[in-house]
């Protein structure tokens, strides 16, 4: 099966589509790295059967989880003059170095400069009619590279800048900035994603927004009250076809959970019993043009919050699809939290707590509560008992109930 999927159609002649259309015509996964080293786009694995580890020696597995590749790594591979190949480079297996299977390496030119490579491991060897064809696509990225560059394809700060300025003439003037530096993409269909909790605010830690089909820009971005998110904006085709936003906030979680886990070292691993932090994603509604990009980040930032909160909404939610979250999500912290209910969120409470939230989402339905929960009818009842004795609420009143549930929602959030 396919594990990187592709979005057809979407965008022609993005990065991904691009190494992807080289593995199909080579029958073999292929890796796209800028002439930095930088992963740019990774090709599928397409074998009928299972996945053969041996397929990924050190240096390429180090490659796609880290999304870059070592500056020993690197001179040793322009060591065979990749850097001044105009067509393809074979390099031998030499296990000593992690490379433990050969390659070929298809530079990635534009008018006689190497902005890239494209790697392919050589079991087995193409022949030369397939290295020939790829070249050709070769030839397509390396022209795209070229026009990104051009046009200033890293927006990152210009990006971070529009969805941190204070409110007035400074947003609209960060905003104006990112809208120049955009051109007409600026004014297209696009929609905003949130990755949060992202786990580094070392920009050199996020990926390149190119290796991801459809970003226009990425940033980190200040999230809750001492974390960071991942800001992304991702164009369309059509405010009826998120999908392209949805893909691009997948990808993106797989990597935050990789560098989590890379971060992760033993000393520094959860408490016993306590999971590591997930992360969520969120995808804001489309809009056509910069000018609500604010509100736009607002949302994707709220169905993060939403999906972080009930995992039944995740790993991705979207602002339309996250319901009462909405709302509750525009609240300050400090107005969530009802006095009257505060008691009950006390870590004492929380199995009562657990029970009204599920009697109040089954809409006062003793039996489906009960049957939910595992237990009996008449234990629901003595704790439903015990939440109106510690709130002071009257289950039986809506108003009352309407409170407890709001509360309960916002607590998690």
């Amino acid at each position: 099966m396919r594990e990187n999927a592709r979005v057809k159609g979407e965008h022609k002649g993005d990065y991904q589509e691009l190494i992807d259309e080289i593995s199909e015509l080579l029958g073999a996964p292929a890796t796209l790295e800028s002439r930095d080293f930088e992963l740019i786009a990774f090709g599928a694995y397409d074998g009928e059967g299972e996945f053969d580890a041996s397929a990924l020696d050190p240096v390429r597995a180090r490659s796609i989880l880290t999304r870059r590749s070592t500056p020993a790594v690197r001179a040793w591979f322009e060591g065979f003059g990749i850097a001044r190949a105009t067509g393809p480079v074979r390099i031998p297996p030499t296990p000593e170095a992690g490379v433990h299977r050969g390659r070929v390496c298809l530079p990635v030119r534009h008018r006689g400069v190497v902005l890239g490579y494209v790697w392919l491991l050589g079991d087995p060897a193409p022949t030369e009619q397939q290295l020939s064809a790829a070249m050709e696509v070769t030839g397509r990225i390396g022209a795209l590279l070229a026009d990104e560059a051009q046009a200033g394809a890293d927006l990152t700060r210009e990006l971070r800048e529009a969805l941190t300025a204070e409110g007035g003439w400074r947003r609209d003037m960060a905003v104006a900035a990112l809208r120049t530096a955009l051109g007409p993409r600026g004014e297209g269909l696009h929609a905003v994603v949130c990755v949060a909790p992202w786990p580094s605010a070392d920009p050199d830690d996020a990926p390149s927004a190119r290796a991801v089909p459809g970003a226009t820009a990425l940033c980190t971005v200040p999230w809750d009250t001492a974390g960071q998110a991942l800001a992304l904006l991702v164009r369309l085709r059509s405010p009826e076809a998120p999908g392209p936003a949805v893909s691009a906030a997948s990808r993106l979680l797989k990597e935050a959970e990789a560098a989590a886990g890379e971060r992760r070292a033993p000393r520094t691993a959860p408490a016993a019993g306590r999971a590591p932090r997930r992360a969520a994603a969120g995808v804001g509604a489309a809009r056509t043009g910069l000018g609500e990009l604010g509100a736009a980040w607002r949302e994707a930032s709220a169905a993060a919050r939403a999906a972080l909160a009930e995992p039944a909404l995740g790993p991705v939610a979207e602002w339309a699809s996250i319901g009462p979250f909405r709302l509750l999500t525009a609240l300050p912290p400090e107005v969530s939290r009802d006095p009257a209910v505060r008691v009950l969120l006390a870590p004492a409470h929380r199995e009562l707590a657990r029970t009204a939230e599920v009697y109040l989402d089954r809409a006062g339905q003793a039996g489906r509560t009960a049957a939910e929960l595992g237990i009996h009818r008449q234990t629901l009842y003595y704790r439903l008992s015990r939440v109106e004795q510690l709130t002071g609420l009257d289950l039986d009143d809506g108003e009352h109930r309407l409170l407890l549930h709001m509360a309960l929602k916002a607590a998690r959030l």
